[in-house]
């Protein structure tokens, strides 16, 4: 049977298991982990089990692992302390028959550790530890998993999870504090770093997608995400409710609802009256710097005198159309715009907002009629005899009334 990898190997042959016990020295002998197991437990680990001793010591081995086989105590990994990579590969073929994985322990910070050149105390050394996984991953039958701890850096952190993972690791578990957070400073683990390594799921197919170049190239990235939500959708169980606090399952198109402007000010800690949206002149803000707008409070924080308290400003009287304020010397009583629009319609002059359609428009028609006297000047000579005539004739019948 070919060796699972991946999400297979989670799905068939740890069963999917929610529920692990960690390993734990001088703890996870059989008898604890068949109680555990009695009471709910999926998976289970044997203690960390030195790799050296366990290659040379048959004692130890059967002791430690042979003589606790048995069928109920499966899905079982084993987890080996090493830094050697043929060591720990003897040692590990040696017990790939009893378990269903081989865990390299990354993570442990003791003392013991230390002196022993395992463990936590291994996590700079990236060139070692991928040496030990390909060659595990390329010997092995079974699946090579690891426990790591995270560095301080949460960028370190992810590409020390992504190179185990692209030497062969199958399965990593993640302890989110450093190597020095240990005994009375092992203060709290870091989520944060948890989350980053967790967020890494299909990110080769994120690298390949941002480096294809054809259309070809996409479509091959579009089918494997493709087959990966099959299988997921294959192996899943019923009732099974999506992570990562999704309303669905990652495959699925989420729902948006663009929250109204009342949800969005409860979700901002502000209150009905601290809403910032249209709101007419008189309705302005008070002059509270946290209800200042973010222009504002730069403005304040320039001249720290400034006030935007509504009552200290002038009050402007209205456009008799729109509300906006009116000009101060309007001849309609309007803002520019609809004094515009009236003047225009009007041909009237409007002063107080600089409108002169009125004198604009004349002294049109005085250029119009001067132009014409230029052209034609007899006909503008006979023109001005027939209107001293009518003039004439005009006062003539005025006396005579």
């Amino acid at each position: 049977m070919p060796k699972l990898r991946g999400e297979a190997f989670w799905r068939e042959t740890l069963r999917s298991a929610h529920y692990v016990v960690a390993p734990m020295v001088d703890q996870s002998e059989l008898a604890w982990r068949l109680l555990s197991r009695r009471h709910g437990a999926q998976l289970c680990y044997t203690p960390m089990l030195h790799a050296q001793v366990f290659l040379r010591d048959a004692n130890y081995r059967r002791e430690n692992l042979y003589d606790e086989a048995c069928p109920e105590d499966r899905p079982l990994i084993v987890q080996f302390c090493a830094n050697d990579p043929d060591v720990f590969v003897q040692a590990a073929l040696l017990a790939q028959d009893y378990c269903d994985a081989i865990d390299l322990n990354l993570g442990c910070p003791q003392m013991i550790a230390k002196r022993g050149h395992y463990g936590a105390f291994l996590q700079e050394e990236w060139d070692l530890l991928q040496r030990m996984i390909l060659l595990a991953n390329e010997k092995l039958s079974v699946p090579i998993t690891c426990k790591i701890r995270v560095f301080r850096e949460i960028d370190k952190t992810v590409k020390y999870a992504q190179m185990l993972e692209k030497a062969g690791c199958q399965l990593l578990t993640v302890h989110g504090r450093t190597k020095e957070q240990k005994g009375p400073l092992a203060g709290v683990a870091s989520w944060e770093h948890i989350q980053a390594v967790r967020l890494q799921v299909y990110q080769q197919l994120r690298e390949e997608l941002a480096k294809v170049k054809t259309l070809e190239g996409i479509v091959d990235v579009n089918r494997e995400l493709k087959l990966r939500c099959q299988e997921e959708i294959a192996n899943q169980k019923e009732g099974e409710k999506p992570k990562e606090g999704l309303p669905f399952f990652h495959w699925i198109c989420q729902p948006y609802i663009r929250p109204g402007p009342k949800e969005r000010c409860k979700e901002n800690g502000a209150n009905e009256k601290g809403a910032r949206g249209k709101r007419a002149l008189e309705e302005e803000e008070d002059g509270n710097a946290e209800l200042l707008s973010k222009n504002k409070q730069k403005k304040k924080l320039r001249n720290p005198n400034k006030s935007f308290d509504p009552s200290l400003k002038p009050k402007y009287a209205k456009c008799d159309q729109c509300g906006n304020p009116k000009g101060n010397k309007c001849v309609f009583n309007m803002c520019r715009g609809c004094c515009k629009k009236s003047a225009f319609k009007a041909t009237a002059d409007c002063p107080g907002h600089g409108l002169l359609f009125k004198t604009k428009y004349e002294k049109s028609l005085s250029w119009q009629s001067s132009q014409r006297v230029i052209q034609n000047p007899e006909v503008s000579r006979r023109g001005d005899v027939d209107v001293g005539e009518t003039a004439v004739l005009k006062e003539a019948g005025a006396s005579a009334v």
